[in-house]
């Protein structure tokens, strides 16, 4: 997409919304139990890094808490403003995440490493969310955000 709003191939716009995101939902979210997959040390990281880390859980309906903070079961349910969901779907998962994505109304969608979908990005962008496709963003935080 050639879209401005679609940021993924543009180093400095990535840089300013990785160094501004303060609030970060985290979108598939796994457990303490899986701290050795990506979809848990990322969170874990930004926490430590100093972000405001909230769990979003696609699995684990007995789960309370992640990382110490409450879980919610929809983007659009987490109170206030949040700066990026960062999602941890497969590809073709993401499009049953889009409508809640679109609810909650978030600054940027970030589609961590080997995740894309170009549909949804698109419907996104159109809602003026900025996306970021492909990407981790535990990288960029360490590469912009001077930790690690």
């Amino acid at each position: 997409m050639d879209d401005i709003r679609d940021i993924s191939d543009d180093e400095a716009r990535v840089a300013e919304l990785v160094r501004s995101a303060r609030r970060i939902a985290v979108l598939g979210i796994k457990t303490e139990a899986q701290s050795d997959q990506p979809a848990f040390y990322v969170a874990s990281y930004l926490q430590g890094a100093g972000v405001e880390v909230i769990p979003v859980p696609v699995y684990y309906p007995d789960v309370k808490t992640i990382l110490g903070q409450q879980v919610y079961r929809r983007v659009a349910d987490v109170p206030g403003p949040i700066d990026i969901v960062d999602v941890f779907r497969r590809g073709q998962d993401v499009a049953g995440h889009l409508d809640d994505l679109l609810a909650a109304r978030p600054r940027a969608v970030w589609l961590q490493s080997g995740i894309r979908n170009d549909q949804v990005a698109e419907r996104l962008v159109e809602a003026g969310i900025l996306v970021v496709q492909d990407r981790c963003l535990m990288v960029e935080h360490r590469r912009h955000a001077g930790r690690g």
